[in-house]
């Protein structure tokens, strides 16, 4: 093999150096390999395909010194702009007040409240991810083993007297218990610097169109939310009672349509469970890590990103794309309606709000960028401003109620050519399975209870060569 350790990893990093071959307990290689000392420090995690812990950290120290803390007063401002955003939603939505709790967040308690529903999301496609990181990795390790391929001398030098490489390389070996773990490592970090880099910008627990926080808490981070105002000579209040009426919306929403949660983030599960993974991206990203940067999210957005992920290909997998971007199109699109419908008659500043907005997602925004990173999915504001339309259209025609109660069941909601005419939707012309949701529960209130035939009696087959069962 070449002289340059591979997958990038490379000798002397920063644990204790030194020649002696001791160590604590389950440290194969002792103090005298640094880099087989940094390996051991790393692969710690046991708890599933991500190292979750690592993640934290890593989004933790992604964030700087750009977290601050936040005042007493600027939690009551987030309690209060969301109590008058559910006092003005009342009477545009059918839909009765979601949150029971109010509450203003740090970047940093915005990761760790939102870090359980990441795993839930996160997990499967990271299943693959590892999967394919581990596969290089031993095929590597594979090689060292070999006797006949060799070992540059600097790693040579470090490996301790009498060690059988080829027996540490098998698959009961030491170093393959070690790989089992890497791949979760490295996909725990990337996970870790993506959800960091999106604590820094996202206004509320729900601006991505999922659920990430505890059900029924509304939630702002005075820190983002004064970002976002900066620059647009709004005045502060307004924005946040604005970013407050989305935050709302979103809590009736996820919190009166009670399959809505599972439905939505079920639907992200089974397009990660389908991505596939670029072998060959893989072994690249392997090629160029340090595990002494290990911990430096720049060098592992250089080496870990969308390129790994492979197009869907798969009739299931496209499917499974289309369900989750219609899904999270017709919960964005909904928000945004009735929050225009109860801004627009309180703030002056509502529509310059909601285009910037909508440039803010269409410019490759939070939820965007955080998907692509992690399950290898571009959400397409495109679906969003249609969505809203068609919202606006079913609002307009059959009114709050009407437009509401397409909520009731998952078969009532439009479909993908329903975006396409709105007009035609509100309209009860659609080629959903069912159309105008008022008006069929309507019928069947006013449809009487068909009444159950009389059974006939059993005849009495006594001597009889009739049929032996004798009824109908």
């Amino acid at each position: 093999m070449s002289g340059g350790f591979p997958f990038g990893f490379t000798p002397g990093g920063s644990s204790s150096g030194g020649s002696s071959s001791g160590g604590g307990p389950g440290m194969p290689f002792g103090s005298g390999a640094p880099f087989f000392a940094e390996l051991e420090r790393l692969l710690s995690w046991h708890d599933g395909p991500v190292n979750w812990e690592l993640a934290r950290q890593v989004a933790v120290r992604t964030l700087g010194d750009s977290d601050r803390a936040i005042s007493d007063t600027e939690v009551e401002d987030v309690r209060q702009a969301v109590r008058l955003a559910d006092v003005w939603l009342d009477p545009v939505t059918a839909l009765p007040a979601g949150a029971i709790a109010a509450e203003g967040w740090t970047r940093g308690r915005w990761i760790e409240v939102t870090l359980p529903v990441w795993r839930t999301l996160c997990d499967p496609v990271a299943t693959r991810v590892a999967d394919a990181m581990r596969g290089g990795i031993s095929s590597g390790l594979a090689q060292i083993g070999d006797s006949g391929s060799g070992l540059p001398p600097e790693i040579a030098a470090q490996i301790p007297p009498g060690i059988d490489l080829s027996q540490l390389v098998s698959a009961g070996g030491p170093i393959m218990g070690m790989v089992n773990q890497v791949g979760g490592m490295l996909f725990g970090a990337q996970v870790g610097q993506a959800i960091g880099l999106l604590a820094s910008e996202v206004v509320s627990a729900t601006e991505v169109g999922l659920p990430l926080g505890p059900a029924r808490t509304a939630a702002l981070v005075p820190a983002n939310v004064e970002a976002f105002g900066s620059g647009l000579e709004i005045g502060s209040d307004e924005v946040r009672i604005y970013l407050a009426l989305r935050e709302a919306a979103s809590q009736r929403l996820y919190g009166h349509v009670p399959w809505l949660r599972a439905h939505v983030l079920g639907a992200v599960e089974e397009y990660a469970r389908g991505i596939a993974v670029d072998p060959g991206a893989v072994s690249r990203a392997m090629g160029m890590i340090d595990p002494t940067r290990i911990m430096n999210p720049e060098s592992l957005q250089e080496v870990l990103g969308e390129d790994v992920f492979e197009e869907a290909t798969t009739a299931e997998q496209a499917a499974a794309l289309a369900r989750l971007e219609m899904r999270l199109a017709l919960v964005e699109g909904w928000v945004e309606t009735v929050t225009d419908a109860a801004a627009g008659k309180n703030l002056p500043a509502a529509s310059r709000l909601r285009e910037m907005l909508r440039r803010r997602r269409a410019e490759g925004g939070p939820a965007e960028q955080t998907f692509a990173t992690l399950v290898g999915l571009n959400l397409r504001p495109r679906r969003l401003r249609e969505a809203a339309a068609l919202w606006q259209a079913v609002g307009d025609a059959r009114g709050v109620d009407g437009r509401d109660g397409l909520w009731a069941h998952p078969d009532l909601l439009p479909n993908a050519d329903d975006l396409a005419t709105p007009q035609r939707f509100a309209a009860g012309e659609t080629t959903s399975t069912v159309g105008d949701p008022m008006a069929e529960l309507e019928r069947l209130r006013n449809t009487p209870a068909r009444e159950e035939p009389p059974r006939p009696e059993p005849k009495d087959n006594t001597g009889s060569d009739d049929d032996p069962r004798g009824g109908d």
